[in-house]
């Protein structure tokens, strides 16, 4: 065994990769058989198929909750950060962090969609479903910013006891056809040297179905190096290398232990359960199968004949005595209702684990929506750990990697990424943020149970609580919540309104004042002159009003 060589170190590492994938397989036997098929299984292998499907729904829906909570559709698991004073010093102008900050919102929305266009979520569910079974498995962002998925038994990694990745090699298998002219060449030379003349045309002999092709990925300082191996020989054109932080292979786990190459899956974990619900459901069935079989015994010295009971068609009439005709049974019905109540606690254990919701809805006839709720929260909380680790090992680095590619490919500006960083906001985030929801929502409804709602209009800010809620439920508030400025600039239109509504009353009264006032001046004047006289401010020549008319 040469460690020189891809094929050579790759089988001096599956020594310890040997373990962890017997494991997988005894894990995938009881939930899903296809993931980690045994040991020869090709397409047209029967696998095995489980008595009970509580191990299969369980993984499905646990992986369907985790990549709907890790990569929730149309919206950003990351936001990208900067600080105040790293705005200042970047701009040179102090108060722009709202101007920068929309700034980055649409580098999020590019990355976004470029999620979303790229069909990263059937990968990434494919490995959360290995996550769950296997405990390890290897994804791979290729150029087109497409994802790969490794399985456990196609790849082995190396890491140092505090867990950190120094090599990776992968095995894949290729058809001669599907070679690329770069390799056929090494192709050529190894069937020379095996066999003392060339392949026709470069091609590798019908002979041969698959061709061994192994990467090699190994951390060096402050990158990563990568290059291909074809019959122990180097494939041209295939060295490259990575910044640290943004390599395209991410081994995953789902639980980490310290000083091993791999984790541990959630099913290796409940194995026990899974394995005793199995044996349970098989006695069942089977017994069942073997009670429900209908078998006529009839008495060998009596006087009905076991032609007569064997003919007889249904709803016949024949001679006989009912003593000589009996039906078996196996008197078993107790032993197997004990069965069968074990089997449904287990179930009910294993229902929780998995957080199917059957198990959060308890069997009663009333059962209040904030009893699910808290059901259903205390369930999500206790994934905290995973969480945090699938958010350091998945999220981030696969955010940096997508981003990276991107600003190779001109879609995104350069950034400063000594400056600018991707938060995660998702996963144990969006726990925490779902905590202070219900705690602001808590002191609201208290304050207005014990002080009455009147305290909650007098000391309760409701802008601030409009933000905070907006922010404990991740959305955006932009041109959603008005600002300071914006209230302001409101209230001032509406006072101005108000002003001139009440300006046109006011002066059309004043009007209507003076002319009352002016009408009635006019009347006292023509009251008070002689009869004969024109009135004061009458035409001239107008004839006046005659007395006693």
């Amino acid at each position: 065994m040469d460690a020189t060589t891809a094929q050579g170190r790759y089988d001096q590492l599956a020594a310890s990769r040997s373990m962890p994938l017997y494991r997988a397989r005894e894990a995938s036997k009881l939930t899903i058989p296809a993931l980690v098929p045994p040991v020869g299984s090709t397409q047209a292998s029967r696998l095995p198929t489980p008595f009970q499907a509580t191990g299969a729904r369980g993984v499905n829906n646990l992986a369907s909750k985790l990549l709907l909570s890790l990569f929730p559709p149309n919206q950003p698991f990351f936001r990208m950060e900067i600080g105040e004073f790293a705005i200042e010093k970047m701009t040179g102008q102090p108060g722009m962090k709202a101007e920068v900050d929309k700034a980055l919102s649409k580098i999020e929305r590019e990355v976004q969609t470029e999620i979303e266009t790229s069909a990263i979520r059937t990968s990434v569910a494919e490995a959360l479903k290995h996550l769950i079974v296997a405990g390890n498995v290897l994804l791979y962002m290729q150029p087109n910013s497409t994802v790969r998925t490794f399985h456990l038994g196609d790849y082995v990694v190396h890491r140092d006891p505090s867990g950190q990745v120094l090599e990776i090699l992968t095995h894949e298998l290729l058809s001669p056809t599907a070679v690329p002219d770069s390799m056929k060449s090494l192709l050529r030379d190894s069937t020379t040297n095996a066999q003392g003349s060339a392949a026709v045309d470069g091609k590798a002999p019908s002979a041969e179905k698959t061709i061994d092709l192994y990467t090699w990925v190994k951390r060096k300082d402050k990158f990563w190096t990568v290059h291909q191996e074809l019959k122990g020989k180097q494939v041209p054109n295939s060295q490259g290398r990575y910044p640290l932080d943004k390599s395209p292979w991410l081994p995953l786990r789902w639980s980490r232990v310290d000083g091993e190459d791999y984790g541990r899956g959630m099913v290796e974990e409940y194995q026990g359960d899974l394995q005793s619900l199995e044996g349970l459901t098989q006695a069942i069935v089977e017994g069942s199968a073997a009670m429900a079989k209908i078998i006529v015994l009839v008495n060998p010295n009596g006087i009905t004949k076991e032609k007569t009971i064997a003919e007889a068609p249904n709803g016949a009439v024949r001679a006989g005595r009912e003593e000589d005709v009996k039906f078996m049974q196996a008197n078993k019905a107790a032993d197997f209702r004990v069965a069968a109540e074990t089997a449904a606690k287990i179930n009910d254990s294993l229902a929780y684990a998995f957080m199917l919701n059957s198990a959060i809805q308890r069997n009663a006839e009333r059962v209040t929506a904030e009893e699910i709720r808290f059901m259903a929260q205390e369930l999500e909380t206790s994934l905290g750990g995973l969480y945090s680790l699938l958010s350091q090992e998945l999220q981030l680095p696969l955010v940096k990697r997508l981003m990276f590619q991107m600003e190779r490919a001109k879609k995104l500006p350069p950034l400063p990424s000594a400056l600018i960083k991707p938060t995660i906001v998702t996963g144990l985030e969006a726990l925490g943020r779902g905590n202070d929801l219900d705690r602001l929502d808590q002191l609201v409804e208290g304050m207005a149970e014990i002080f009455g709602l009147g305290a909650v209009q007098q000391f309760i800010n409701p802008q601030e609580y409009m933000k905070r809620r907006a922010t404990a439920l991740g959305i955006d508030t932009e041109n959603l919540v008005f600002t300071d400025d914006q209230i302001q600039q409101k209230q001032q239109q509406q006072m101005m309104q108000q002003a001139a509504m009440q300006a046109v009353p006011h002066g059309a009264k004043a009007l209507g004042d003076i002319a009352t006032n002016s009408a009635k001046s006019i009347t006292d004047k023509a009251a008070q002159q002689p009869q004969g006289q024109p009135a004061a401010g009458s035409p001239q020549g107008a004839p006046a009003a005659a007395s006693g008319q």
